[in-house]
């Protein structure tokens, strides 16, 4: 029987690949047989310079240069993966969010997808189609005021920009999607309930729920695991969802409430 997921010889770009559910997304695209080119501030050692390009990709130098990287080492890309974003906000709620502060979140949680797309789409819809997948959050529905709002607005900013990116570009042939996580197990998040679990006097399973609590619960009673992640993520990016754009998938263990 022919595998499920089958990308051998798509062109790919992963942004911040080199750890947590990008490094898993990145491993599974190659596993699947596709040409992978991630990138990052700088290049741990276990990756290849070969598929690995430096940029600092909250400035639009660092946009233009993945893109030429991508076209030079590649030419040219079938599958955009937007995995950055992150948040350095401090707490405090709204009042302690300063001008800087909402521009460096928009600056890591919006702009780089729009630089990228604004490079790299027009030639997917040049030679006939292509993929672009970005990474949102479910705390674009679900935001948490003491330390996330600047977070949630960005992640909120790039959903709307990716729903109407797939209804200008799907009918020239490039799909769209979103995927929306809730909390994933990455080596930072576990510093976070390890930290968290030290400040309560609990262990790392009493630091897990704290921040399972903070969300409202998490009703598989974890949180989703990177390969999973990357699991749904190659899938929307294969022929196996080729009828698939505009669409975002929440992959959060049942945490949103709502329908």
């Amino acid at each position: 029987m022919a595998d499920f997921i089958d990308l051998t010889g798509k062109r790919v770009l992963v942004t911040a690949g080199t750890k947590g559910a990008g490094a898993a997304t990145v491993q599974l695209f190659q596993h699947l047989g596709a040409q992978v080119l991630t990138t990052a501030r700088s290049r741990p050692p276990h990756i290849p310079q070969a598929s690995f390009v430096e940029a600092d990709l909250t400035t639009e130098a660092g946009c233009k240069a993945v893109a030429m990287a991508a076209r030079k080492h590649l030419g040219g890309i079938d599958i955009l993966v937007h995995m950055l974003g992150g948040s350095t906000a401090p707490a405090g709620g709204f009042s302690a969010l300063s001008d800087d502060v909402w521009d460096q979140e928009f600056s890591l949680n919006l702009y780089p997808a729009v630089r990228l797309d604004r490079q790299l789409v027009p030639e997917m819809i040049a030679q006939g189609g292509g993929v672009v997948i970005h990474v949102t959050s479910i705390q674009n529905v679900l935001p948490l005021p003491e330390s996330t709002t600047a977070y949630a607005a960005a992640k909120a900013a790039l959903s709307t920009y990716s729903k109407s990116l797939s209804k200008e570009v799907s009918p020239k042939g490039v799909r769209v999607v979103r995927v929306s996580p809730g909390w994933i197990a990455t080596e930072s998040s576990l510093h976070l309930a390890e930290r968290l679990a030290k400040q309560a006097g609990t262990d790392l399973e009493g630091g897990k729920k704290i921040i399972m609590d903070s969300l409202g619960g998490i009703p598989i009673g974890r949180p989703a695991k990177p390969e999973e992640v990357a699991n749904l993520i190659a899938f929307l990016a294969s022929e196996r969802a080729a009828s698939i754009t505009g669409a975002e998938y929440t992959i959060d263990g049942g945490t949103v409430p709502t329908v």
